[in-house]
């Protein structure tokens, strides 16, 4: 595994602000490598870059109950549990395993919205559909 460039991990930055600034009411507060993504005040995403020195770069995303747990589980190339959040409920998409699959991250950040949003921000979401 190679260690992710700044330039790679900047990039992989922009790309998650695009997805995760559609949502409706979605607002980003980057802080050094780091980044959360708010609906209302409450969190629904973080892009974390070597947090606390794990040196993963990852999106972490809130779950419903028992899921984080589950993907961690069944997939630890792509899914861990963060520290601090993790047992929250929480769990981290890999960023730095070679080629993202962004589908699966807007995904998995659009189920994350959901249970943080406002029930009319996410009916305007299914209303979109």
């Amino acid at each position: 595994m190679s260690t992710p460039t700044a330039a790679r991990t900047e990039s992989q930055l922009r790309r998650l602000q695009e997805i995760c600034l559609r949502l409706p009411d979605a607002e980003c507060r980057v802080l050094g490598d780091h980044a959360d993504f708010r609906v209302h005040g409450k969190v629904f995403a973080y892009f974390l870059n070597n947090h606390h020195g794990d040196g993963i770069v990852s999106v972490c995303c809130k779950s419903q109950l028992g899921e984080n747990a589950d993907r961690a589980l069944h997939d630890p190339e792509n899914y861990y549990l963060p520290a601090y959040i993790g047992p929250r409920g929480w769990f981290g998409f890999r960023l730095d395993r070679g080629p993202v699959n962004w589908s699966e991250v807007e995904n998995i950040v659009e189920n994350s919205y959901r249970i943080a949003a406002p029930k009319s921000l996410v009916r305007a979401i299914d209303a979109r559909v």
